[in-house]
Order: C-alpha cells, then structure tokens, then sequence
C-alpha cells in the first residue's frame, strides 16, 4: 500500500479511523491524500463509550467525515452503533504499517494489555502473526503498573531509563511478582533510573521471545502507546540484533489502518 491507495479520492476528502482498545480511544482524521488532518489519544477508564461519544461529537463540530471505520475491542458493536465498518485490529495494524512504513517486514505492536507481532512479505501483505493477551508481562498495562508504583507518569519511563548506571534485574515473569520484586528493590536502595531501566528491559525480553516466535525480518517498525518508550524500542533492537524503527504516529496505527480500510471501503 502506497500513496498511490489514494488516488481517484478527492484530496478534501474526510477519512474517520477509530481504534478502541482496552484503556484508551484514538481518533484520526486523514484526508485524500492520507495525510493526518487530527489524532487524539484518550484514556477511558473503562467508559469507551462515553469517550467516543465526547470525542466524535467535538470532531464534528470541526470536521465532517464521508467514511469511517473501527478497529479494536468492541470494533463489531461499535461499528453498528455509528454505521461504520468493522476491521480486524490485525489488518489494520498491517495496512497501517504497510502505508507508513513501506519497507518494514515486520511489526511489533504493544497495546494496553496485549503485543503482537506480524511478518510481512515484500508486498506488504501478513504472513505470520503471534499473540501474547493472556499475561499482563511485556504489555503497556506491565508499564502502567510500574509507572504507579514508582509514582511516575508512564510516559517519563523512557527518559529515566536513559539515566540509569546499572540495570536493575527483573527476574519475575508474572506481573504481580514483578510488582513485589520492584518494590523490595525500592526498599533495597536501587536507584530509579537503574528499576525504570530493568522494567524495560523486561518488557523488552518478553517482547522479543514473542518476535522470535513470528520470524524476524528487517525492517522492524513498532506501534501501539509503548512505541514511544525509547528505552523499550532500544533494548528490543539489542534483544533482537536489529534496527527498530518509530514512526511519529505509531500509537495511532490502529486508527490509521482502520481509516485506510473506510477509505479502501468508499472508494469502491
């Protein structure tokens, strides 16, 4: 997929692409052209519905959409309600992916409380995929847990990493005891930035068993919130012997993907 999707659309053209997931709502607007016009990401708290709701009614107040679909959990209910199609997150993610970063052959999306990783051919197209969303360990929630527990916002994780001397090791492979041992660490005396760092790596390792598992290929581009933490992305990269990539947009990749399908959907 290419910029080349786009053509015959009306470059004014509105393209909606939602992406609800197991804490937070992305909104993104593209146009035409598929160039982001708005992105918003916003914790729910366990009220998607009441989010989306607020957030689609303050879009319209600004901008009119002529298509929109909707990834994620819930995507099939959620698409009914607003009359808009339904996409699975993993297509998305590789349309997404397949658009943004053309040369990537693989992908690693971290998400609130699962990680994938997909394997794609040359064409863009998937061809292997694994799951892990039955353990909180190598997900956002893991990092959310920690940030709490070290009373930090979880988008200071990444910088306080960049500080640490000395790693810490996280040697527990279940969140809960993950928790304990961070906390006994604290007690301990362990400097911070040496705990920020250990619990990206942890995530790190959980990450890169699971790409194993896929098959790795360069390029490697991540996605989803956890994308962000550059401590993460690096110690994936040193976990797998490859350059990973970060793409500015890469926590909206959801919601991206779902607006190039509404797009693929209306341009019929």
């Amino acid at each position: 997929m290419s910029a080349s999707f786009f053509s015959g659309f009306p470059a004014d053209a509105r393209i909606l692409g939602l992406d609800i997931g197991s804490i937070s709502v992305d909104v993104v607007l593209l146009d035409g052209l598929g160039t982001p016009l708005y992105s918003r990401y916003v914790r729910h708290h366990g009220q998607p519905d009441k989010v989306l709701c607020a957030e689609l009614e303050a879009l319209e107040r600004t901008h009119a959409g002529i298509a929109a679909a909707v990834t994620g959990t819930g995507a099939d209910r959620v698409g009914r309600l607003l009359g808009a199609c339904a996409v699975n997150e993993v297509i998305a993610q590789v349309a997404a992916a397949s658009f943004r970063c053309p040369q990537a052959r693989s992908v690693i999306d971290i998400g609130g409380q699962d990680a994938k990783v997909i394997a794609l051919t040359p064409s863009g197209k998937m061809s292997n995929f694994v799951m892990n969303d039955k353990c909180a360990a190598g997900t956002g929630r893991f990092l959310d847990v920690m940030a709490s527990i070290l009373r930090m916002d979880v988008d200071e994780l990444g910088d306080c990493a960049a500080q640490a001397t000395a790693p810490a090791a996280i040697s527990s492979t279940c969140t809960v005891f993950a928790e304990s041992e961070v906390i006994s660490q604290m007690a301990a005396g362990v400097k911070r930035p040496d705990l920020v760092a250990g619990i990206c790596r942890s995530v790190a390792s959980r990450v890169a068993a699971l790409a194993r598992r896929a098959g790795v290929t360069e390029r490697v581009c991540m996605s989803g919130g956890v994308a962000k933490n550059s401590a993460v992305r690096q110690a994936i990269s040193e976990e797998l012997g490859v350059p990973v990539s970060f793409d500015p947009l890469a926590q909206y990749f959801g919601a991206i993907g779902a607006a190039l399908w509404a797009h693929k959907e209306a341009n019929k």
